[in-house]
């Protein structure tokens, strides 16, 4: 990673967690202890790319495992109107073992600045969070690209594996979203 610096970010049991933040592109991640197990991560990152052309790419959804690291499979089950139900399954290695976890997500969009999710289906306890995609200024064409996810893995798992794989793992994808819809929109 490029000229990182490391923020504190205090969470409601009074713990802090480091946040991350790159400066080439706004990389921002940071994390947030909940009650019982259950973690927040919060990420964004700038695209220089207007809000419609990170749309496209993000609603792509057959397509998403072609460029996100880690992310094996992502097909659209069913759609209707702005709601689509997704498949996703993200394989990993850690300890020399695959591990893979499979979701299905209820996708709800609201075009052009928000696609929430929620699982219905998973190898998680809960599954949730949204993409929010914002305008970085009124003269510009670079969009903050903002995700929060709230997820409480199985028992057999760790809280704290989970957010830290979650966090190294969201890192890499913003970048491969911001790379892949500057790639699509023929910038650089």
């Amino acid at each position: 990673m490029n000229d990182a610096s490391t923020s504190e970010l205090n969470t409601p049991l009074g713990d802090s967690l480091p946040a991350v933040e790159a400066a080439e592109d706004s990389l921002q991640v940071s994390a947030e202890k909940l009650p019982g197990r259950h973690r927040r991560i919060l990420a964004s990152i700038s695209i220089p790319c207007p809000i419609e052309q990170v749309w496209q790419v993000l609603t792509d959804y057959d397509c998403l495992s072609d460029f996100i690291p880690n992310l094996t499979v992502s097909r659209r089950l069913d759609s209707e109107e702005s709601v689509t139900l997704l498949e996703q399954v993200g394989t990993q290695c850690f300890l020399n073992i695959q591990f893979c976890a499979r979701v299905v997500l209820n996708m709800a969009e609201q075009f052009p600045h928000r696609i929430g999710f929620t699982m219905v289906e998973g190898d998680f306890k809960s599954f949730e969070g949204a993409w929010q995609l914002e305008a970085e200024s009124a003269d510009s064409d670079t969009t903050r690209l903002l995700y929060e996810i709230t997820v409480c893995p199985p028992r057999a798992i760790p809280a704290l594996l989970i957010e830290r794989h979650l966090r190294h793992d969201l890192s890499q994808n913003l970048r491969a979203i911001r790379q892949h819809t500057i790639s699509v929109a023929g910038i650089a």
